[in-house]
């Protein structure tokens, strides 16, 4: 098993992004895009800051039945959002790891 980390990367457009993955390896939130790296970086300190926080996600299901969340922020920005889940209980789980585990990961820079 491996450990939990967040990882800042561009994506195909050349904007930053951050993921956190579980120590499964699974991505469990991915970020909004940002100009700079060090936007993404700001968005990983504000999921460290808000994870905790039960009363940031925003739990959803989409139209054809899957589940997820958002993370805001304070000022209600969306921080984030996960994967799709197939139910609502393996929605819950994963705000239950990101909240386990968000606070203490390390970040790995896959831009350098």
């Amino acid at each position: 098993m491996k450990n939990p980390k967040f990882q800042i990367y561009k994506d195909k457009s050349g904007q930053f992004r951050f993921r956190l993955k579980a120590g499964n390896g699974e991505v469990v939130l991915t970020g909004e895009a940002y100009t700079t790296k060090q936007g993404a970086q700001n968005g990983i300190e504000s999921v460290q800051k808000n994870a905790a926080n039960d009363t940031r996600y925003e739990r959803k299901e989409a139209k054809n039945g899957e589940h997820y969340f958002v993370l805001k922020a304070a000022n209600a920005q969306v921080i984030g959002m996960s994967e799709m889940y197939k139910s609502a209980s393996g929605r819950n789980q994963g705000v239950q790891v990101i909240q386990k585990i968000a606070a203490g990961a390390p970040t790995e820079d896959q831009t350098v």
